[in-house]
């Protein structure tokens, strides 16, 4: 018992002087666990029509951003979930995304290796209050205003790895009330799932519960309240949100 409790302090019943918040979790599909979720990581511009319309040059680096666990806007199968239309912005963008969630961590972890530490997949969507991330990049200023805000990060169920074998090349596409706004295929991604963790690991240890957004392809625009989302990706869940006013 004494090595157990040195090995996992966390397991300790403990008292705090303010009540803790809810763990945040994501649904499995077709399972009644959840999955928790610790930290959500971003990369930036992976696709590189996106990062021409954003006016970069088609390719850099990864490069990445986080958001904070309680940002998850987690939608149950079937259920069409609700994102109330942030405040201090009048441009709110959508951002269709794979979300790569993390069963096994690690530091360094080789790209050859990176797909063992996989869990699962989603469908997610990075929503963005363009204007003010607009503004932060010319004052040279963090974004996390423009994108770590509450409910910026909806979430569809959590399908497992192996149940998606084919996802690296499926395609995605986004509608807004029945209009399609965003569509590529993942395969187009400039850095591969396994490239992400790779570089990820390097600056940070991956730990069970982690969620990887990895980048959108060209096609981000505005949607205002009363607008509809449906983003789907080959193999996944399909991932319904409306905008609330």
């Amino acid at each position: 018992m004494i090595d157990r409790v040195r090995s996992f302090p966390f397991v300790l019943a403990m008292n705090h002087v303010v009540t803790p918040p809810d763990l945040p979790s994501v649904a499995v599909l077709g399972r009644t666990e959840r999955f928790p979720v610790r930290r959500i990581y971003c990369v930036g511009r992976n696709y590189a029509e996106h990062q021409i319309e954003m006016g970069g040059s088609g390719r850099e680096a990864p490069f990445f951003f986080l958001k904070p666990a309680d940002a998850i806007v987690a939608v149950e199968a079937g259920a069409t979930g609700t994102m109330p239309y942030p405040t201090l912005t009048k441009n709110l963008h959508h951002e269709i995304e794979l979300v790569v969630a993390i069963g096994r961590g690690g530091h360094h972890i080789a790209a050859a290796n990176a797909l063992e530490h996989v869990w699962g997949y989603a469908v997610g969507l990075d929503m963005t209050r363009r204007d003010l991330q607009n503004d932060m990049k010319k004052a040279g200023r963090p974004w996390s205003i423009g994108k770590g805000f509450d409910h910026s990060a909806p979430i569809g169920p959590i399908t497992p790895a192996a149940a998606v074998p084919g996802i690296h090349t499926a395609p995605l596409v986004l509608d807004v009330n029945g209009a399609v706004r965003q569509t590529s295929h993942i395969g187009k991604m400039i850095w591969s799932v396994a490239e992400i963790i790779e570089h990820l690991s390097a600056a940070w240890a991956l730990a069970p519960g982690d969620l990887i957004y990895t980048g959108t392809p060209e096609g981000v625009n505005a949607v205002v309240a009363g607008d509809l989302l449906e983003a789907r990706i080959d193999g996944l869940e399909t991932l319904r949100v409306r905008i609330a006013a």
